[in-house]
C-alpha cells in the first residue's frame, strides 16, 4: 500500500540530477509526490523527471545553479506557481574536495564549495520559507558526518557542512512556533560517485574514487533514511553506526577521534 505522507506533497528538491537526490526523488514519486527537481544538468534532469513519472510522481523540472541567488528566487517561484503551494524543501545540492589545504593553488575553490553546499541551502530557504509556514511545511538539510567531525583534505567541503548544521539547528529554534520541522541529515560514506566529482588541488574534480567510497551504503538505502526521517519530521539522523559512536568519543576522547580522521586521511 502506497505512503500517504508524501501524496500530493509539494517537494522542492536541489541537486536531483544524481546520486542521493535522484533516488530522493525515485522513493517520493512512487508515494505519488508533486516535485519541483533543481540541477543544472538539464539532460539528466530530465531523465529523472521522466523516471519519477513512470513512477506516478507529478514533476515540474526547473533548471537551476543553486550558486546563484536570482536562480534560486526563480526555482522557488516556478514550484509555487507550477503546483500552488510548497510543503518540502530539501536541500541536497552539493560539492566536495579532495586536497591538504597546503596544495590548494586557488582558494577561490572554497567560495565556490561555500556557495553550493552552504548559500544555496540558505538562498532557497529564504526564498521558500513565507510558503512552509503557510503549509506548516518541512525543511531538511543534507549535510555529512564531515559537518559534526573533522574532515582533513576537505577543509572547504567540511566548513560547508558545519554551517549547514550551524544555520538550521539555530532556525529549527526560530521556527518552532510556526510549526515548521527541521531535519538534519548526516550521511558518512555513500555510493554516489561524489569522491571522483571532488575538486583537487587545481581546482577541478580528481576523476578517481575514494576507497572509503567503495562498499559505503548504497544511495538507495541513504535516500530510503532521509525520506523516512523527513516524514517523521525528526530533528536529525545520523546514519552509520561509526559515526554515532564518534559523537560520544569526541566529547570523550577527541584526540582519538583526531587520530582516526588522520589515519582515514592517509
Amino acid at each position: 500500500m502506497r505512503d500517504q505522507v508524501f501524496l500530493d506533497n509539494v517537494i522542492v528538491l536541489t541537486g536531483a540530477s544524481s546520486g542521493i537526490g535522484r533516488n530522493v526523488a525515485l522513493q517520493l514519486a512512487e508515494q505519488g509526490a508533486c516535485l519541483a527537481l533543481a540541477a543544472r544538468n538539464v539532460e539528466k534532469l530530465e531523465a529523472v523527471a521522466e523516471q519519477c513519472r513512470e513512477r506516478g510522481g507529478k514533476v515540474l523540472v526547473v533548471p537551476t545553479d543553486v550558486a546563484e541567488p536570482s536562480q534560486c528566487q526563480n526555482l522557488i517561484r516556478c514550484a509555487a506557481k507550477g503546483f500552488g503551494r510548497i510543503d518540502t524543501l530539501i536541500n541536497n545540492a552539493g560539492m566536495s574536495m579532495a586536497a591538504g589545504f597546503d596544495q590548494i593553488s586557488d582558494v577561490a575553490v572554497f567560495e565556490q564549495i561555500m556557495h553550493v553546499n552552504f548559500f544555496s541551502s540558505v538562498y532557497c530557504t529564504y526564498y521558500a520559507l513565507p510558503y512552509l509556514k503557510e503549509t506548516r511545511g518541512r525543511l531538511v538539510g543534507i549535510s555529512s558526518l564531515a559537518g559534526r567531525f573533522p574532515a582533513p583534505t576537505a577543509t572547504g567541503y567540511a566548513a560547508t557542512k558545519h554551517a549547514m548544521a550551524g544555520f538550521f539547528d539555530s532556525l529549527r529554534i526560530e521556527l518552532a512556533d510556526r510549526s515548521v520541522s527541521v531535519t538534519m541529515i548526516y550521511p558518512g560514506w555513500v555510493t554516489t560517485g561524489i569522491s571522483a566529482r571532488a575538486f583537487g588541488a587545481n581546482g577541478t574534480p580528481t576523476g578517481e574514487t575514494s576507497k572509503h567510497e567503495i562498499g559505503a551504503m548504497k544511495v538507495e538505502v541513504c535516500a530510503r533514511l532521509i525520506v523516512h526521517a523527513a516524514a517523521k519530521r525528526k530533528r536529525e539522523v545520523v546514519m552509520t553506526l561509526p559515526g554515532k559512536i564518534g559523537l560520544w568519543l569526541r566529547l570523550l576522547t577527541p584526540g582519538m577521534v583526531d587520530l582516526i580522521a588522520r589515519k582515514m586521511a592517509e
